[in-house]
């Protein structure tokens, strides 16, 4: 019997792959090497000569295709110089071999590690391996900042009810998670000795060194450090941040924003202990396709804070002001399971920015807030045999968008569908039926698209669709996604339940750079039309986890959510978002500005979650050994109604603005029974 030729070395273990993962380990290397600048979960090999720029420090110029694109042929070996970062779900709670994979870190049934793509096809041969998924790439938070400085915010704004009871946090480590740098010398981070509060910080893109063991990358800044730089700094006449130097010093940083409304002297939880993740998000002056900045990492961080409150003998407050729209936002995500695994502890919690995306309109003219607004749709097919469009948009400069624009519906085990995808100039893909899938197929433009169709995800059963556009990484230049609306048509075989919910990754607004004679260009994300947008549902992935606390944005002055907070409920209807927080116009510490600017407003979900986060900590100063449920509990049995709601759950503000005082006060009844036995 003669032996089957394999066209595809991936082909053995293709159903546990998932399929951004397999479209990336199936693409050529000079593909990835481009890639890589925007995917956060893959990067270039040390050993690897790359050669060129990043995309993003030269000039694109589009060009009319060159004929029509080869045949595929057969697809290459996955490239040993590219590497990914994965969430690995095994049968066992044993550790993988580590001549197939190094793990970097366990929990349970769910390990993460670093991979070349060459090694993918031997992990997913082994049996105990069940799904291999590519991290999520992490956004950086967008929040609007305002154009002055600020003045000092009153020293009342941010305190809570009796100190007596809560001492504003003492003996908790708040945790904050974030990007832009932390500038621990800033005076709202110093004691009444000129010493920083800040016990630690971990930069995960500064160069190793062992400091951050048990992981491979970063480096912690401990406290000794950052008080001998403030020592210095007055000697050497250089500010204490740039003697003791994180990857990431930006201007107004988002993290030090967030960690101020916190935990700093003007915050919530103005006697904590303070330790901060900052996560790799680029330096704008470093190679991006060097680094990772993906929901694994999210998740290392997470367990670095909550270890480290451990070994200090703390209880943990950690903020999270970062997100994605990936996955199916019903906490089945492996980010998702991680953290909720790590809160099956008491004294631990992680409050979660909702999001920025619940715009879907313009508030005025000029205001382009709707375009990250329009994420989410969905709908229900009411019989098998009918057909149902969804009008995707690409917008790009001069009819070409250069970034990957991703789409994912989500939809009933017990139903059916086959997808058709429409082209902007009227050429028809498909249909794809269930367990088929088209990878990296050429169009006539030279432009690359990808549509799986997948039954039964290993991590909550549900069919799911991928559909992924694609740049020709490969040209030179590069040849762009065409602009315009896509369509995609739902075909239903099978209809027993019929909704489907459907996500736009996010693909942030951003400068390209200038060509002559034409005006400042900017990179635009896809979003859905305004016929197909469905303005509920928008809350980021990560703020999906089960026993997560979801913060919106209140607008406190004027009484209602801000238009742009995100919006619940999640894929399988739980209520979330959980709580609103003040977020909008908050005035918070300026990072890296120097002595002249110290502070600056902001609004966005981002600045509501600190806000929050304080508030646990206040919770657990009282009683320490508080669970992630317990916790959610009392946010929600405290929250007030919005003027004109009830106290059933909204989807903009879930169960109310915040309670401080009145959440506290919870926290120290907690414990509390009244023996009525007569």
């Amino acid at each position: 019997m003669r032996k089957k030729n394999k066209v595809n070395p991936m082909d053995d273990g293709v159903r546990k792959l998932d399929p951004k993962l397999r479209m990336i380990a199936n693409g050529q290397t000079e593909v990835n090497i481009v890639r890589a600048e925007r995917c956060a979960a893959i990067a270039v090999s040390t050993s690897c000569q790359i050669g060129t720029k990043p995309l993003s420090m030269e000039c694109i110029l589009w060009r009319e295709p060159q004929g029509a694109l080869p045949p595929r042929g057969k697809v290459a070996k996955p490239s040993s110089e590219i590497l990914a970062n994965v969430f690995i779900s095994t049968s066992t709670m044993d550790r993988l071999p580590p001549s197939q994979v190094t793990e970097t870190r366990r929990i349970g049934s769910l390990a993460t590690a670093m991979v070349k793509l060459s090694d993918i096809p031997a992990i997913a041969r082994n049996l105990s391996v069940r799904q291999v998924s590519l991290g999520q790439s992490l956004r950086d938070p967008r929040p609007v900042r305002a154009t002055v400085p600020s003045a000092a915010p009153m020293p009342t704004l941010r305190k809570v009810g009796d100190a007596r009871l809560h001492r504003y946090g003492k003996g908790v480590l708040v945790g904050l998670i974030d990007v832009e740098g932390f500038d621990f010398a800033h005076p709202d981070f110093l004691d009444a000795h000129g010493k920083t509060r800040f016990h630690a910080i971990w930069d995960q893109g500064a160069e190793p060194d062992g400091s951050a063991a048990p992981y491979p990358y970063g480096r912690v800044i401990d406290r000794a450090r950052m008080n001998a730089a403030i020592a210095a700094a007055p000697r050497v006449g250089a500010p204490a941040v740039e003697l003791e130097p994180q990857t990431q010093r930006k201007p107004s940083a988002h993290g030090t924003h967030v960690a101020s409304i916190a935990c700093g002297n003007s915050g919530v939880a103005r006697e904590a202990t303070i330790a901060a993740v900052l996560i790799s998000a680029g330096d704008e002056d470093a190679d991006p396709r060097r680094s990772f900045y993906d929901s694994t990492r999210l998740a290392h961080a997470v367990d670095y804070l909550f270890a480290l409150g451990t070994e200090l003998g703390l209880p943990v407050s950690i903020n999270v002001s970062l997100g994605t729209n990936g996955h199916a936002h019903d906490a089945s995500a492996p980010v998702n399971r991680w953290v909720d695994a790590l809160l099956n502890q008491p004294g631990r919690s992680v409050c979660v920015a909702a999001g920025n995306s619940g715009q879907e309109a313009p508030a005025e003219p000029g205001d382009l807030g709707w375009v990250m607004g329009r994420i989410h749709t969905s709908g229900r097919i009411a019989a098998a045999g009918l057909d149902v469009d969804i009008e995707w948009i690409v917008v790009g400069r001069a009819g070409k968008d250069y970034s990957e624009n991703e789409l994912e519906l989500w939809f009933s085990p017990q139903d059916r569908v086959a997808v058709s995808l429409r082209t902007p100039d009227g050429v028809w893909i498909g249909p794809v039926e269930p367990r088929q899938f088209v990878e990296n197929r050429g169009l006539a433009d030279g432009s690359f698209v990808s549509l799986y169709n997948e039954r039964y995800h290993p991590a909550n059963g549900a069919n799911y669709i991928g559909i992924y556009l694609s740049p020709n990484m490969r040209a030179s230049p590069i040849v762009g996604v065409a602009a315009g609306q896509w369509t995609v048509r739902l075909h239903s075989r099978e209809i027993r339940d019929g909704r489907y919910h459907g996500w736009v990754e996010r693909d942030d607004p951003r400068p390209l750079p200038p060509t002559p004679g034409m005006p400042e260009p900017l990179a635009f994300p896809s979003f859905f039309s305004e016929r197909s947008n469905v303005d509920r549902s928008s809350i980021s992935t990560f703020a999906c986890a089960g026993w997560i606390v979801a913060v919106a944005n209140l607008d406190a002055m004027r009484e209602r959510v801000h238009i742009s907070s995100s919006q619940g409920p999640t894929r399988d209807d739980r209520p979330k978002p959980e709580i609103a927080a003040p977020g909008t116009d908050i005035v918070a510490a300026c990072g890296f500005c120097g002595e002249g600017v110290r502070w600056i407003s902001m609004t966005g979900t981002s600045m509501a979650s600190p806000f929050v986060c304080g508030v646990v900590a206040l919770m657990l100063a009282v009683q320490p050994e508080l669970t992630a449920a317990q916790i959610a509990g009392m946010l929600k049995s405290t929250a007030k109604p919005l003027p004109g709601d009830d106290f059933a759950w909204q989807h903009d503000a879930g169960f109310g603005i915040i309670d401080p005082e009145a959440c506290v006060r919870e926290a120290a009844q907690v414990n509390l029974r009244e023996d009525r036995t007569r």
